[in-house]
């Protein structure tokens, strides 16, 4: 059962995919059924930075001025509406989350099978199938901007689950780039090995590969003009 829920991310506007190389094509596509967002309204705190123990790039576009809430208002329903679009994918579950801004953005995990091998960076059919299906949802609007963010879990090296990590991120970049989606939209790739290791989930369930989607500068300008 796909499920929206709401929190706060640490400097995130953001949304998260579990996956796990190889080119887009159309074929093999599996629906769900969509999921009505929930409402636009503040999320709670805005908390940290989320790359490398915590010391890494924030998340979200640095606008330099304070952001009204007729501007938040537009950008939280365009966040709405990705949130129900994601969860129409088979096996999604949405979580809405707020970036430095303090604007809404949205979380996506995937609950069947879109993980990666030990020490793999190879997405399997299931995995291909998901971001198919996840591509439309990231270049049916230009203006989000993507932060893919590749982990592991705690066997080998951390040199070699640094490695590891950041070809995960590189391939779910790669291949969502193949289904279409703008080069420019990608503002940070990297892998950060086991740094966020989360001992709530099972080594196989850290072999993952998080994509945040958050407002871009762009996304800001045009909601700031539209409220005028």
């Amino acid at each position: 059962m796909k499920k929206i829920k709401f929190t706060a991310l640490f400097l995130s506007m953001a949304m998260v995919i579990s996956l796990g190389l190889g080119g887009c094509n159309s074929s093999n596509t599996v629906k769900g059924t969509a999921i009505g967002a929930g409402s636009g309204a503040a999320l709670g705190a805005i908390v940290g930075g989320i790359f490398g123990k915590g010391k890494g790039a924030a998340i979200g576009a640095a606008v330099g001025t304070a952001v009204g809430a007729g501007t938040g208002a537009i950008i939280g329903n365009k966040m709405d509406k990705k949130a129900a679009e994601a969860a129409a994918i088979e096996g999604a579950n949405v979580e809405k989350v707020v970036d430095v801004n303090g604007l809404d953005a949205v979380k996506v995990t995937f609950d069947s099978g879109i993980l990666f091998g030990l020490n793999s960076s190879t997405l399997s059919e299931n995995s291909k199938s998901a971001l198919r299906q996840f591509a439309n949802v990231l270049k049916s609007d230009a203006t989000l901007d993507i932060d893919v963010i590749g982990h592991t879990d705690k066997t080998g090296t951390y040199e070699v689950n640094q490695r590891v990590s950041t070809q995960r991120a590189q391939s779910v970049r790669n291949y969502l780039q193949s289904c279409g989606v703008g080069i420019n939209q990608f503002k940070h790739v990297e892998g950060v090995a086991y740094d966020q290791y989360d001992e709530s989930l099972s080594a196989a369930q850290n072999r993952r590969v998080e994509v945040f989607l958050y407002a871009s500068e762009q996304m800001i300008k045009d909601a700031q003009a539209a409220s005028n």
